[in-house]
């Protein structure tokens, strides 16, 4: 008998659904009129159609959202027709005979595993380059017939019992490249470097043919299979695909290439799983449950990216709305651009662009409704990135845009055309400086607009507080001859480095709610990896029937994090038999293992201590063990790496684990010497300045000098890095905030009080009480006190007065504000030395 459980993502009780559903109707009786939904498919296919009318609602909500865009013959409608290849479900005499046949193939509370998407996803007559963005594109068709997934829609994942397997014996690759490593290194050089190194002319990524032994190493074990050579992708590359066969004969070559990865396997020694530990069976990742469809928000998407292909030079909008907004990158692969294992894409120096024609539906659908959201899961590559750099733009270049969502530093930016903007979107809407907001980690930033609140932005779920003080607007002037583009400008100068890992655009404002639950749905293909632990575990019986349970499960949530990992996460302990007893079971120390052996690192889990009982368990939920998450190095790939888990106790079955007293660290060796002082940086030394003189950083001319040098300033505090560009770039910062201290009457009689600046300079510095109205201040202001390292107040006083002393020697006469212009020079020679600039 199949075993399986149902998990409510979203336990919305009925009672609130049917309130829902009743506001919904007393909406559409009074008030405003609705905005249509944006077109989902082929009208022309609709205008072609001359057979009877649909006959249900059903059959009218089929023909909208799935017929008529499957019926064109560059997808199905040149087959699956009457009169040619069965099933006949985009037939153009009668729809609803082609609904008929249909209703078979689908699934509609699991749109994914329909068979009109599986057998796509197989390879049959996908119309893209890409088998998986067509299956997604027939998917949203589905989701859309069977109503969407709006808040209220109930997800669920059924757990079923994985196949049973024990712990296996497996090769683990050596750290270090081995002598047998090198037969297959030199095949590999002679004849795969023309491309696969990163000095070839179109280089090709991974760089398996370097010329370092230890790099290609490390670059082709995801291409090894150390269990089967005869499946390792460097083998089914020649054999199946008849990728680059030197000799003329892939066969001859793929048995030539099995052989050197022979070579270099037998030698390697099996990894034995340690007798003494307490485990559980073992799955690997594609062997779990896909938690599928999550509880994502999606009932207003326009464009959707989830960027699952892995290869090639197309992103795919899988959003299933017409016309399909396909993006096309630049570069070479694995140089400009990489993808991520997991689902991603990372941008090194690319872009990636739609068509104006195909970008128009953004513009179509967003006028329409007056309100639109952008949406990403991204990893900014560092926090230096400026301009703004463009992460997703609507835009005609540097200058002109209907919409941006950028990166300056540590800021999200969010730069909207409306009627209260310019042509440019700007003033743009930027969380605040003081918040750094944006780092360089996963996160989840959206951006929407409405015409009540304007603008907002939202990361990992909240709301940053930044406030739209230029006010909504509207959106006539939008342009639709703009194109839409991820990772840079279209203008290709502002290019942004970092990692996409999905990006929406909807074409309505998403409310708090609806972000946190995309928030919360997460990103990626995830996995539930249900480990049977049931042979510890003879305690956990079925209240019914007194029976022992063998259905006792300790179930993670894991995805491939990156190329590099994976993440493992909300380990809970769940039972797929219903009612069982479950009497003070304790569990401590749980650690994971992967190919046979406890992972070295990503430990998470070791001080866990808990105990299983019923007042803490239930059917549907089961019972959390912790709510941290960890990440796990990647070993041979998702498709091989194998893991189990093990226990210092679970149930009465016991390992303790003494830790090893950790190696006392040898002596470190003479670094360097490091100097003790250092350098402020760009918005240090501005605010230093503010500071002293009490001029303020959005004082005119300050601020546009700022903006326009800020790039010569120091950016780090190394004193190392100093530059002869900074002391020219702080000599103008301190120019400017001292002219704008002595123009101002009140900011100087503060300052230099007692000064009289009306005076002439040939006679306004003449006694030293005069000149110490000048300098006391600066010295007081400008300097540091008890610095070793720093010349002596009296040696600065010297330097000041020779200074007054050339600029009042003015010859035929001096001008009216000479004096004025002296103070101004003895100022800016205190600002822009190196009291400010040292630290």
């Amino acid at each position: 008998m199949t075993l399986l459980k149902i998990i409510k993502f979203d336990r919305e009780k009925s009672s609130l659904f049917a309130l829902f559903l009743l506001l919904l109707l007393v909406g559409c009786i009074g008030g405003p009129s609705t905005t249509s939904n944006p077109v989902t498919s082929n009208s022309n296919a609709a205008k072609s159609y001359t057979g009877p009318v649909p006959a249900t609602t059903d059959v009218k909500a089929f023909m909208d959202t799935v017929w008529q865009d499957l019926k064109s013959t560059n997808r199905c409608g040149n087959c699956h027709v009457s009169g040619n290849q069965t099933p006949f479900f985009v037939r153009n005499d009668d729809v609803n005979l082609a609904y008929s046949a249909t209703i078979n193939l689908v699934n509609l509370s699991s749109p994914e595993d329909s068979r009109l998407v599986t057998k796509v996803a197989e390879g049959h007559n996908c119309w893209l380059d890409s088998d998986s963005a067509c299956a997604a594109v027939i998917t949203a068709y589905i989701q859309s017939w069977g109503g969407g997934t709006g808040v209220g829609a109930i997800n669920q994942v059924k757990l079923v019992a994985p196949v049973q397997k024990n712990v296996g014996e497996t090769k683990n690759f050596p750290v270090n490249a081995p002598a047998a490593f090198t037969t297959l290194h030199t095949l590999l050089r002679t004849n795969c470097a023309e491309c696969h190194v990163e000095s070839a002319t179109i280089p090709q990524s991974p760089y398996f043919s370097n010329s370092n032994v230890n790099l290609a190493y490390e670059a082709s074990q995801a291409k090894i299979d150390l269990n089967n050579a005869a499946n390792s992708r460097f083998v089914v590359r020649l054999r199946s695909e008849f990728h680059n066969c030197w000799s003329g004969n892939c066969q001859t070559d793929a048995q030539e290439m099995e052989d050197a990865i022979r070579m270099f396997v037998d030698p390697i020694p099996l990894t034995q799983v340690d007798p003494d530990l307490v485990i559980s069976k073992a799955l690997k990742l594609t062997e779990g449950l896909i938690a599928s469809g999550g509880s994502r928000y999606e009932n207003n998407l326009i464009a959707l990216y989830q960027l699952k292909t892995a290869e090639g030079d197309t992103l795919f909008d899988t959003s299933g709305v017409s016309p399909e907004l396909h993006l096309q990158l630049s570069g070479i692969e694995g140089v400009d651009y990489k993808w991520v294992g997991g689902w991603g894409i990372e941008f090194v120096n690319s872009k990636a662009q739609g068509l104006t024609s195909a970008s128009k539906k953004l513009s179509d659908s967003i006028k329409l409704s007056g309100e639109y959201s952008i949406e990403a899961w991204l990893v900014p590559g560092n926090v230096t990135q400026e301009g703004p750099a463009g992460i997703i733009s609507y835009s005609a270049g540097t200058a002109a845009r209907n919409f941006t969502l950028g990166q300056t530093l540590y800021n999200y930016d969010f730069l909207h055309r409306s009627s209260t903007t310019n042509a440019n979107g700007e003033p743009a809407l930027s969380t605040a400086d003081a918040d750094e907001v944006l780092q360089a980690t996963q996160q989840h930033v959206v951006i929407t607009f409405d015409a009540i609140t304007g603008r907002k932005i939202y990361v990992n779920g909240t709301d940053t507080g930044a406030v739209d003080e230029t006010g909504p607007g509207n959106m006539s002037d939008w342009d639709d001859s703009f194109a839409f583009v991820l990772g840079n400008e279209v203008s290709n100068n502002r290019p942004w480095k970092g990692k996409l890992r999905l990006v929406a655009v909807h074409s309505r404002a998403l409310t708090p709610g609806q972000i946190q639950q995309n928030f919360s749905a997460g990103v990626g293909e995830r996995f539930f990896l249900l480990f049977n632990v049931s042979e510890h575990l003879p305690e956990v019986t079925i209240a019914a029937t007194g029976a022992i349970s063998t259905n006792s499960y300790i179930m993670f949530e894991v995805s491939q994090f990156d190329s590099y990992s994976y993440l493992f996460s909300e380990p809970k302990f769940i039972n797929l038999d219903a009612g069982i007893t479950l009497d003070s079971i304790p569990v401590a120390g749980l650690r994971i293992g992967i190919n046979g052996r406890e992972a070295t690192s990503g430990q998470a889990y070791p001080n866990l201590s808990t105990t299983l009982d019923n007042d803490n368990y239930t059917d549907i939920d089961g019972q959390q063990l912790s709510a941290l998450g960890t990440v796990i190095a990647l070993e041979k790939g998702p498709d091989q790496d194998e893991f189990f888990l093990t226990f210092e106790r679970l149930g009465a079955e016991t390992n303790v684990v003494i830790e090893a007293a950790p190696t006392a660290p040898a002596a470190p060796p003479d670094a360097d010497p490091v100097s003790d002082i250092g350098l402020r940086t760009f918005e240090e030394i501005s605010n230093s300045m503010s500071i002293i003189t009490g001029v303020s950083t959005t004082e005119s001319n300050v601020a546009t000098t700022y903006e326009s040098i800020k790039q010569q300033l120091p950016t780090v505090e190394n004193i190392d890095g100093f530059l002869s560009s900074h002391q020219v770039a702080i000599a103008q910062m301190a120019i400017e905030y001292c002219n704008a201290l002595v123009e101002s009457t009140s900011l100087r009689a503060t300052f230099f009080p007692g000064f009289d600046f009306s005076a002439n300079a040939a006679t306004a510095f003449d006694t030293q009480g005069e000149r110490d109205l000048v300098t006391n201040p600066l010295l007081a202001k400008g300097l540091g006190i008890n610095l070793s390292t720093q010349p002596g107040d009296a040696a600065v006083k010297t330097e000041l007065e020779n200074l007054i002393a050339g600029l009042t020697v003015c010859g035929g006469g001096c001008a009216a504000d000479r004096s004025a212009v002296v103070v101004k020079a003895a100022c800016a020679a205190t600002l822009g030395s190196a009291a400010i600039l040292v630290q």
